[in-house]
């Protein structure tokens, strides 16, 4: 595995609330290496201070306060938690990525505050859910609009996909992430019956094509995450990190 296996910080939110050392710790003990982290501006020092004392790693953090107020009180807590990656998880409109026009719009935006996270000894990336898959740019070839947003972007601009929301957008993606290549330094995996709706299951437990997913990204980021879970949230956290873990050991 070239990379420890990460667990976005958002599937267990309501537990952190209650217990931030405790939940960690568990984490931990399932096996996960690392996390992402979603909410910097709260206590990013203390939280980098619990997850050294349990010897987990930030794979990146997500960033959405960005993109609404002064980037640098954002840009400093992703540095504060150590690592390099500064995620933008969606806050543009759906409708910006319906056209050519509107696309170019958010790429200047990400591109702007890429050179803000540069100045931060940081990278900035974009995080796709449904609605940047969904829509077929026909100027650009019918390609999906996250696969024409990523020729406007500044190169030093990467991508995080989320693999169940592509292919709840209607891509293969398997396929999108060979055409994306170099360009996805991370990927969400998670999984469910393929709807924008129903809550997810451990990744493994879906529909999703996860050894494909894996050997189509072989050098990115894996982090697992749960939008939403029906049953029991740390037992599907635990069977999704044992599940990928066998795969990348097999």
């Amino acid at each position: 595995m070239p990379r420890p296996l990460s667990v976005q910080l958002y599937s267990v939110r309501d537990q952190l609330a209650a217990d931030r050392a405790g939940t960690l710790g568990r984490l931990a003990e399932m096996g996960y290496g690392a996390v992402e982290a979603f909410d910097v501006t709260a206590d990013a020092k203390g939280l980098r201070r619990v997850l050294d004392d349990l010897g987990l790693a930030v794979s990146g953090a997500h960033v959405m306060p960005l993109l609404a107020g002064p980037p640098g009180p954002v840009l400093d807590g992703v540095a504060a938690l150590g690592t390099p990656l500064a995620i933008v998880p969606a806050g543009f409109p759906h409708e910006d990525f319906t056209s050519y026009e509107r696309l170019g719009r958010v790429a200047d935006r990400l591109n702007s505050l890429a050179r803000d996270a540069e100045g931060h000894g940081l990278r900035l990336g974009y995080h796709n859910h449904w609605w940047e898959i969904e829509p077929r740019i026909a100027s650009h070839g019918g390609r999906h609009a996250i696969e024409v947003l990523a020729e406007l972007l500044d190169p030093a601009v990467f991508l995080e996909i989320d693999t169940y929301w592509a292919a709840v957008g209607g891509a293969d993606v398997p396929a999108l992430l060979d055409r994306l290549g170099p360009r996805v330094e991370a990927v969400h995996l998670k999984d469910g019956p393929g709807t924008k709706d129903d809550p997810n299951v451990a990744v493994g437990g879906g529909t999703m094509p996860v050894p494909e997913v894996l050997a189509a990204a072989p050098t990115a980021w894996r982090v697992v995450e749960f939008d939403a879970c029906a049953g029991d949230l740390l037992g599907e956290l635990a069977a999704s990190r044992t599940y990928v873990s066998a795969l990348e050991t097999a």
